[in-house]
């Protein structure tokens, strides 16, 4: 049987992702904060000038019955809060999925929650939101799934790889979120200080020598931490990413410009962290770690 999933974080990645799993076969559930007194609602999926309308059941967090599999989407620093409004539906069965930037917070949710079986996963699908439901799927990507430890598929990943063109079970996952993290910490808090987007940091010379000074210290906090191919490659990585994307206004300049609060603590933060851990200065992540705090309201 095609496990439930309800989906807690209704934005774009959310939205795409649980519209990806009902067309699969499963049943995937949106969770809303209020209840809104319908029993579904149709999700707009807009690819390549095309709108495909999907209708998707709801539930509002503070509803009973049971939750068997929940993928977390919210921005990092909303997910203990999110996790906590569903704690009353979660139990040691529950399953839970974290597809969210940033690194640290399993280590939260195992406080929080010490029964929960907590899975994590990255993915470079682009989707952005339209309007409340109204999604735009701007690009196919590779979605990565794991869970520290465990090197065969989770019982319901078969699910997850008929929801989605391209994913797949990684044994090493945390090398990967690592990997995505590195490359966050050296390319989104430049662009939120400096009110740019990406490929900016190569075209302006003097953002090209601070991306250089960043990876020194990240590739060098890899290394102490045991990831030495993301140390190896680092710096040609943020350069293969910042030449992608360009045109690209990464989320944290679109938080700082919003006017809301940014995610830099589970990114710089979490990176600073582990520095510290190992005696490791990092002036340069420091910095821009400070000045983007001073950015957000």
């Amino acid at each position: 049987m095609a496990a439930h999933w309800h989906v807690l974080g209704a934005g774009a990645i959310g939205c795409l992702f649980a519209t990806a799993l009902a067309r699969s076969g499963c049943t995937a559930t949106l969770l809303l904060r209020e209840r809104c007194g319908k029993s579904s609602r149709s999700v707009l999926v807009q690819r390549d000038g095309a709108i495909t309308e999907v209708h998707t059941p709801v539930s509002a967090t503070g509803d009973s019955g049971p939750i068997t599999h929940l993928l977390v989407t919210t921005k990092a620093y909303d997910v203990r809060g999110a996790v906590g409004a569903v704690a009353h539906r979660l139990n040691s069965d529950t399953r839970l999925l974290l597809l969210v930037n940033g690194m640290g917070l399993i280590e939260e949710l195992h406080n929080d929650f010490p029964n929960l079986d907590i899975y994590n996963s990255t993915t470079t699908e682009g989707a952005y939101r339209i309007a409340p439901l109204h999604i735009c799927h701007a690009g196919t990507g590779l979605t990565r799934i794991g869970k520290p430890g465990q090197t065969r598929p989770a019982l319901w990943f078969d699910q997850w790889s008929r929801a989605m063109s391209s994913c797949v079970w990684d044994a090493n996952i945390d090398s990967a979120l690592w990997l995505k993290l590195a490359i966050n910490c050296a390319i989104n808090p430049l662009t939120a200080v400096h009110g740019c987007r990406n490929g900016d940091l190569a075209r302006r010379p003097e953002l090209a020598m601070e991306v250089c000074r960043l990876c020194d210290e990240i590739a060098a906090i890899s290394r102490a931490a045991g990831y030495m191919s993301t140390a190896a490659g680092l710096e040609q990585a943020v350069t293969d990413v910042i030449a992608g994307t360009a045109n690209n206004r990464s989320s944290m300049l679109q938080d700082v410009q919003n006017r809301h609060r940014t995610e830099i603590d589970y990114i710089t933060g979490y990176l600073l962290a582990v520095a510290r851990r190992h005696g490791i200065e990092a002036p340069h992540n420091k910095s821009l770690f400070e000045r983007v705090h001073k950015l957000e309201p």
